[in-house]
């Protein structure tokens, strides 16, 4: 019926045939509308010139993200909107789909690429990433772009993926429309500026087509909630309860917590947002401190609202920033501050190991209420890696949460989310939101061996595995990893993975409980021992998972694997680097670590 409408359309089309097709589209999946897409683009090139093909590849923008949070997928699609708004034939995809032969053929190409870890290229980017410092990469004199780079100014390596996106293309003739753009934590008022500039600039090159262009407002895709970090849902706390001993030297917690009616769905391997409030008793300390008067109002994204509300809600006191350590060693007039300030290795140690009420008491200021929260990075929510399964705990979703604390100078400091989660009381209200991890998932055939390693809260992932696998039947073998310091303190879900093991959906359960001995053991050890069954399992077919501390933990694994692949699969060095690197392209070597 609709391929027979669509037909009896003339091109160009009229306004009354363009307000027919929005009709005809509104309730099409996101399939079923890029089919249309395509059929109207071939229509509008029937009949046309030889030229006519060059006239409509020139004015098709291309956008790409490549992004670990999510983040920089709205801005692209934020871009996206507003690029079609402006008649623009828009192609968006994640740099993850995005076939690298088009980029000799694409003539706009605009990217959003966030940094991670160490100056790496998110999931998403790696391929293309890797393509464009390849000798493959083709030469791209045709091409124009632009480039938006988000990353974290904590880091060393600040938005390294987007300068070496901006560095390479320019490398291989492309023309630069925009000097790149960096944008740190708070970035959407960058960002923003940033989408208007670019469409001012792309402007220009597609403003001379005369292809018809048809801008569909479709639905949003399947399966997308309509609760995201913009627009969270206010859940509700079930359960915050303690996991380790009373004699652990750390607070680790199951934190359970209802979804109600509000229709999320989650995978597992999907991590949830959670947005939290600052701490009262640490909100007084940092407007004492300074001398403030909490009714005193402030302005915060244009709205009028109380310091105290704004320290509240609003900015991030828990998190220091570069650019604050700087600006309150000026402030401050304090030598030592600003010795500090002037080495990136010594600042990014001090915003590392102090909180704003550190910075407060250790380097007394004159402050102002306006310039303070103006200083402030906004409050951003915290991801943690989601620890069940709807299969089994249909409209709850679980937490593993380690209370991040510290004593500074006798005064105890917290991590702010976590502090809030611990803290949490039954029917205490928190406002959330699923980011989908599709870099971190169970095999698609269910057949397939799998190999978790996850020490301390970085197992909390594969809870939900297990769970899922339970649940569909799956019988394939599985192999955990968990260490922690003491067995009888720190062994997470210790009963459960039992009784997973008793029932047969655990084939194998190495521990590393590290100060249980003299010498520590860690899980990188285990791995060694067992290098060569893990050899042999990964030459079945297994996938394997590493979750949780980037810093160092995930490092080990990996060099533990790569010694695996020296000894019992006969590589030299390149080799198991190679090897690993084919595993990861596999999407056989999966990480969620932070």
């Amino acid at each position: 019926m609709l391929l027979k409408e669509l037909s009896s359309f003339a091109s160009p089309l009229s306004q009354g045939q363009v307000d027919k097709l929005k009709q005809l589209t509104s309730e099409l999946s996101a399939v079923q509308l890029a089919w249309v897409s395509g059929y109207l683009a071939a229509s509008s090139n029937q009949g046309q010139t030889a030229s006519a093909p060059e006239a409509s590849a020139a004015q098709t923008v291309t956008i790409l993200f490549g992004s670990q949070t999510g983040n920089g997928q709205g801005i692209a699609k934020e871009l996206a909107a507003k690029a079609s708004a402006k008649g623009f034939t828009v192609n968006l995809s994640s740099m993850a789909d995005y076939n690298v032969r088009q980029l000799k053929q694409e003539t706009i190409l605009i990217a959003v690429v966030s940094t991670h870890g160490e100056g790496e290229a998110p999931d998403d980017a790696i391929e293309l990433h890797k393509f464009l410092a390849s000798k493959r990469a083709p030469k791209l004199d045709q091409l124009n772009f632009s480039i938006l780079a988000l990353g974290d100014s904590s880091y060393e390596f600040y938005c390294q993926t987007g300068k070496d996106f901006s560095e390479r293309l320019s490398a291989l003739g492309a023309t630069e429309l925009l000097p790149l753009v960096e944008c740190d934590v708070d970035y959407e008022e960058a960002s923003e500026q940033w989408l208007e500039s670019v469409i001012t600039a792309v402007e220009p090159l597609v403003e001379t087509s005369s292809a018809s262009v048809v801008s569909i407002d479709s639905a949003k895709a399947a399966g997308e909630s309509e609760f995201t970090k913009q627009n969270p849902y206010e859940a509700e706390v079930l359960l915050s309860q303690k996991l380790t001993g009373r004699d652990s030297d750390r607070d680790v917690r199951h934190v359970e917590i209802d979804l109600g009616e509000s229709g999320i769905s989650y995978q597992v391997g999907d991590a949830l947002g959670i947005w939290f409030t600052n701490n009262e008793a640490l909100v007084t300390e940092v407007i004492s401190g300074l001398g403030l008067d909490s009714s005193t109002e402030v302005v915060v994204s244009k709205n009028t609202l109380s310091l105290q509300q704004a320290l509240t809600d609003k900015k991030e006191l828990t998190q220091l920033y570069p650019g604050l350590v700087t600006a309150w060693a000026e402030l401050a007039g304090n030598a030592e501050l600003s010795a500090i300030a002037a080495d990136k290795e010594q600042t990014r140690q001090f915003v590392l190991g102090h909180q704003l009420a550190d910075l407060i008491s250790l380097y007394p200021v004159k402050i102002d209420a306006a310039t303070l929260v103006s200083l402030l990075r906004p409050l951003t929510p915290r991801l943690y890696s989601i620890a069940s399964s709807q299969a089994e705990v249909e409209n709850e979703v679980h937490l593993t949460v380690a209370l991040v604390e510290d004593e500074r100078a006798g005064q105890a400091r917290f991590g702010g989310a976590s502090h809030f989660l611990a803290s949490a009381e039954e029917g205490q209200q928190v406002k959330v939101y699923v980011e989908p991890n599709k870099h971190f998932r169970l095999p698609e055939n269910s057949d397939t061996p799998v190999i978790m390693v996850g020490p301390g809260t970085g197992v909390a992932p594969f809870r939900a595995f297990m769970q899922q696998r339970a649940a569909d039947g799956v019988n394939s073998d599985s192999w955990l990893f968990f260490g922690n310091p003491h067995f009888e303190q720190d062994f997470l879900y210790q009963v459960e993975w039992q009784q997973y093991l008793k029932a047969g959906d655990l084939s194998r359960l190495d521990v590393a409980f590290s100060r249980d001995q003299q010498h520590k053991i860690y899980v990188q050890h285990r791995i060694a021992e067992q290098g060569e069954a893990i050899w042999a399992w990964l030459q079945n077919g297994a996938h394997f998972y590493i979750c949780g501390d980037a810093e160092r933990m995930a490092k080990d694994v990996h060099q533990a694997l790569l010694d695996v692949a020296v000894k019992y699969g006969g590589l030299d060095a390149q080799g198991a680097e190679d090897y690993l690197e084919g595993l990861r392209s596999a999407k056989r070597y999966q990480k969620d670590v932070y």
